[in-house]
């Protein structure tokens, strides 16, 4: 028996097929991807300038009065009882708008000295709407 020696047949890759399927990834990425440039527009921004916070003007006025006649306007203790002192106050609390409804609220103690009193500086201001706060008892006693 006589054996024949074949060649050797050199192994080919045939690579048409992989090339086509990388090619239509490629298409299909490249139609997919978005090319969006954003524009580009110089804007200028505002500068933070340091200034004193003006406190906002209240919407209404508050007068207090303790038992020894101490005088609280929107909270704040007076320094003395003066009408001097309590006209500058609501002055400075009010920005001089007459407007402003003022309540006046007193201890029950309180001698009704001090509320004449406010009552009078404001009415000299010219505050025009002045309530006097006062307590309402229970219906049963």
């Amino acid at each position: 028996m006589k054996l024949t020696v074949r060649p050797k047949a050199e192994p080919e890759v045939n690579l048409t097929s992989l090339i086509d399927v990388v090619l239509l990834l490629l298409i299909f990425f490249m139609v997919s991807t978005s090319f969006v440039k954003e524009s580009q527009i110089s804007i200028r921004l505002p500068q933070a300038e340091v200034e004193p916070i003006a406190e906002p003007m209240p919407e209404r006025l508050d007068i207090m009065i303790t038992e020894q006649g101490t005088y609280l306007v929107n909270g704040r203790e007076l320094v003395n009882s003066r009408p001097e002192t309590i006209r500058n106050a609501l002055l400075k609390v009010s920005g001089g708008n007459t407007r402003l409804p003022l309540t006046i609220s007193a201890d029950a103690n309180a001698r009704h000295q001090y509320v004449v009193t406010a009552m009078d500086v404001a009415g000299r201001l010219g505050f025009t709407q002045i309530n006097i706060a006062t307590i309402n008892e229970p219906a049963g006693q």
